[in-house]
């Protein structure tokens, strides 16, 4: 059997490394649990660290997949950031781990 955990949060705040304003963010962490599990409110406790932090979309992605992957251990950890439209472009960057190629 197969299990698979998805975590779903629509406003995750953080700064643009540029220009110092505040991009807000949709997260998708889907992961496959291998004996532990993220428990929530610790999760919405590590989503919130990022309020504070200069970081573009893709490297977002990366440093929760990578948390995800060292908290947990899970079989595989996908990460899905959607930024909201500033300037009428939206950027989604996705961090999957362990690479599937």
């Amino acid at each position: 059997m197969c299990t698979r955990v998805r975590f779903l949060t629509e406003e995750v705040t953080s700064l643009c490394p540029v220009t110092g304003q505040p991009d807000i963010s949709s997260v998708v962490i889907d992961y496959e649990p291998d004996g532990l599990c993220i428990e929530s409110k610790s999760l919405k406790l590590y989503l919130w660290s990022f309020r504070d932090r200069a970081l573009f979309a893709e490297s977002l992605a990366g440093e929760i997949a990578s948390e995800i992957w060292r908290a947990a251990s899970p079989r595989t950890v996908r990460v899905v950031v959607t930024q909201h439209a500033r300037g009428g472009i939206v950027t989604e960057a996705t961090a999957d781990l362990p690479n599937p190629s």
